[in-house]
């Protein structure tokens, strides 16, 4: 049950939407037990976004689990989803946050897993 927001001051085409939300259906395979047919992703594009008081292009990814995961797998997660925005975006990757929330409680389908 992963879920990924992306929010950025950048645009982002429909062309590249569907490349970076084919490209972290596969990454989130690098969670074990994880899989895009459980994800839900989200992307806010063209935010008012200030990182280091400037407003040059950044990101930030909020990840959130159903359980936890471990560091070497969100450490791989991380390095994943940087390159995918640095390539689709071309951000530096300086610019770009991943942050992870574990979750103990998930709804689904009108009750709790």
């Amino acid at each position: 049950m992963p879920y990924i927001q992306t929010m950025t001051n950048v645009g982002i085409s429909g062309k590249k939407e569907q490349t970076i939300k084919q490209r972290m259906g596969e990454a989130i395979e690098l969670i074990p037990g994880k899989s895009e047919s459980w994800l839900m992703l989200s992307f806010h594009d063209d935010a008012h976004m200030y990182f280091r008081g400037e407003d040059e292009p950044c990101a930030i990814c909020t990840v959130k689990l159903y359980g936890s995961a471990s560091e070497e797998a969100y450490n791989a997660l991380t390095s994943a989803l940087t390159d995918i925005l640095v390539e689709e975006l071309e951000l530096d990757p300086a610019r770009v946050y991943v942050a992870y929330e574990e979750i103990g409680t998930w709804g689904w389908n009108g009750g709790n897993l």
